[in-house]
Order: structure tokens, then C-alpha cells, then sequence
């Protein structure tokens, strides 16, 4: 419960600085680069969960190893032998 609440408290708090930001870009003319960082950086966190799946579910996900296994079937073939790990 506590995790919880200290979740949403990040949430609120993180969200109350990302609006702080984006109200100062809006309305103060001396605002700069700290205010558009902020901003910024908030619209590309925003945009995270939209575009993330688990590799699970992913559509066209390579298993897990599938590089490591193609590097050790490459080398094979040019040794003759088996690949020490």
C-alpha cells in the first residue's frame, strides 16, 4: 500500500513540475533552457508506453540468444570446430 501511494505521489509530483514547465514556456517570456528540458523530456516519457510491449507480444520478436548463436554458428564454420566459451 505504502508502494502505492508513493507511486502516485511520484506521478502527481513529476506531473505538477512537467505543467510548471510547460505553462512557463507558454506564458513567461524569460523562460529558458531548464523549463524546456523539462518539457521535452516529460512529452517523450508520455510517449513510452504507447510504443512498448513486451518482447513476448512483440510482432516479429527474436528469441532470446538468437545473435549469440549465429556468431557462434559463424565461427564454426570457419574454425572446423566447435567454439569454446
Amino acid at each position: 500500500m505504502a508502494g502505492r501511494a508513493a507511486r502516485w505521489g511520484a506521478r502527481v509530483g513529476l506531473g505538477a513540475v512537467w505543467w510548471w514547465a510547460v505553462l512557463r514556456l507558454a506564458l513567461v517570456p524569460g523562460a529558458g533552457v531548464l523549463e524546456g528540458a523539462v518539457a521535452a523530456g516529460g512529452w517523450g516519457l508520455s510517449l513510452l508506453p504507447v510504443h512498448c510491449v513486451p518482447k513476448s507480444r512483440a510482432t516479429g520478436a527474436l528469441r532470446e540468444g538468437r545473435w549469440r548463436d549465429a556468431w557462434r554458428a559463424g565461427l564454426r564454420g570457419k574454425t572446423g570446430g566447435p567454439v569454446s566459451e
